[in-house]
């Protein structure tokens, strides 16, 4: 029995050292530096200096977004209008399900069945986003945000995407020259990362969503990259409640399942999950070494033969 106790201990230890290879680019997230990449508000301010301030622009003037159909709510025509008025010499692509679809039919053939099986609508506005930043570059907005100052500055880097809370970069704001090889790379890599997970939201996310593109992001900053194939950060200042910020969101996430609920409460309440993971295994671990291990009576047969 005791052979048996360290099979399965071999057996736990082999199961948990698998367990953190698979996700050790997601533990790495939580330990990410992006002191290099980062762009200083120096460089984007309102009053930056003239060397920032007439820098070339790199990335096209198009701003790219996404919805069902040409039909946008009215909650979120004002920042869509906040967006335009500001850059009226901006190109605008407003991708609806039908323009996607056609897109991908005509430019990615191969991707179009992985497209058209997409369970969740919102996985297709997310793949459309990269996969018109790799064709014709631009800058990608979410309709739920609205735009506060003018977008010029950032067009002087060659991609670039917002930091986001607790970790990782978000999809909802990202810009880039067409066939940046960072989006080709995530372009290239989504079939392989079409996974369905038992709840949808992290199906979502995995995916197809911003986590998702951080995985991809935080493996791409550990390859030896020339400056023009990096991805510079947006922080959290540039983005929003400044006065110098580029954005202002308004509410959104109309995509959330009711799974969500679940995730938040969960990403809330992470030290009691930890405690109680510990506890729940170390109560498994007690009980299968207790089964192994237990006192075990004599038999009839055996009590006989001792007492002859």
């Amino acid at each position: 029995m005791r052979r048996a106790f360290v099979y399965f201990l071999v057996a736990v230890a082999v199961g948990l050292a698998y367990g953190v290879y698979s996700v050790s680019t997601l533990i790495s997230l939580l330990f990410e530096d992006v002191s290099h990449d980062l762009i200083p508000k120096a460089e984007i301010d309102i009053d930056a200096a003239e060397q920032f301030s007439k820098r070339p622009s790199v990335v096209p003037k198009i701003i790219h977004q996404t919805y069902k159909t040409a039909d946008i709510p009215e909650k979120w025509k004002t920042p869509q209008k906040e967006c335009l008025d500001l850059h009226p010499e901006y190109e605008y692509k407003l991708w609806t399900d039908d323009m996607a679809r056609e897109f991908i039919e005509k430019e990615y053939p191969w991707f179009l069945e992985t497209f058209d099986g997409y369970d969740h609508p919102i996985m297709r506005a997310d793949v459309i986003r990269y996969f018109a930043l790799r064709k014709f570059g631009g800058i990608y907005i979410d309709l739920d945000v609205g735009c506060q100052r003018k977008l010029d500055p950032l067009l002087a880097y060659s991609a670039w995407a917002r930091k986001t809370d607790p970790t990782g970069i978000s999809n909802d704001v990202m810009a880039a020259v067409p066939e940046h090889p960072f989006f080709v790379r995530v372009t290239d890599v989504l079939q392989s990362y079409d996974r369905h997970w038992v709840m949808p939201y992290i199906t979502i996310m995995a995916s197809t969503g911003p986590l998702f593109l951080s995985i991809i992001w935080k493996k791409w900053t550990g390859l030896d990259l020339e400056d023009s194939a990096r991805v510079r950060i947006l922080m959290a200042e540039e983005q929003q409640h400044k006065p110098w910020s580029f954005f202002k969101v308004y509410k959104g996430s109309s995509w959330h399942t009711k799974d969500a609920q679940t995730i938040f409460w969960m990403r809330h309440h992470v030290p009691h999950l930890v405690i109680g993971g510990f506890l729940l295994a170390g109560i498994i671990g007690y009980t299968v070494y207790w089964v192994i291990h237990r006192p075990r009576g004599y038999s009839k047969v055996d009590k006989g033969t001792y007492d002859a």
